[in-house]
């Protein structure tokens, strides 16, 4: 089953939506600290509802405490920027995959770009170009729910739940 990874994630309704839709599909949320916000902001706690016990929540000190742990698993780690090239669309997704996430306002920084195994974007119809102003990204709940259930559908997992 991918597994969703928010780094330094820094709005509570977005992290508990991610939270809620890892809770709808059986999915492990890894968050890479440090967190914009406390992991018992009310604010956090609404947006995943009474979800939160199904929730297998990981949490790592920071970037090189979550890269060991993610060695020491395996799998490959795709990370989605508006900077990559490669549709998600295009690839074809594993069930050990681990599905990175950069901040909402600033995405993934510089130095974790070569650092994935694959880099894919959510192609947009607006997406912004030098200077075009166009659309930057998408909400960060949104970006994990279209990427997370591509990798689901592609690997067969109807209904997303294992029964």
């Amino acid at each position: 089953m991918p597994r969703v990874v928010l780094y330094q994630p820094q709005i509570p309704p977005n992290t508990g939506n991610v939270a809620r839709t890892c809770a709808a599909t059986g999915s492990e949320l890894h968050l890479i600290e440090p967190l914009g916000f406390s992991i018992s902001d009310p604010h956090l706690r609404r947006a995943g509802l009474d979800y939160w016990p199904w929730v297998r929540l990981h949490r790592h000190a920071d970037l090189e405490a979550f890269l060991d742990h993610r060695q020491l698993q395996g799998g490959r780690l795709v990370a989605l920027s508006s900077q990559a090239s490669d549709a998600y669309t295009d690839f074809v997704f594993g069930p050990d995959d681990w599905l990175l996430f950069g901040r909402e306002t600033d995405g993934l920084p510089n130095t974790l770009q070569t650092v994935p195994d694959a880099r894919l974007t959510i192609p947009m119809a607006h997406a912004a170009r030098a200077g075009n102003g166009g659309v930057r990204s998408l909400n960060l709940s949104v970006a994990v729910g279209i990427v997370l259930f591509e990798a689901l559908r592609q690997l067969g997992r109807r209904g997303c739940l294992e029964r």
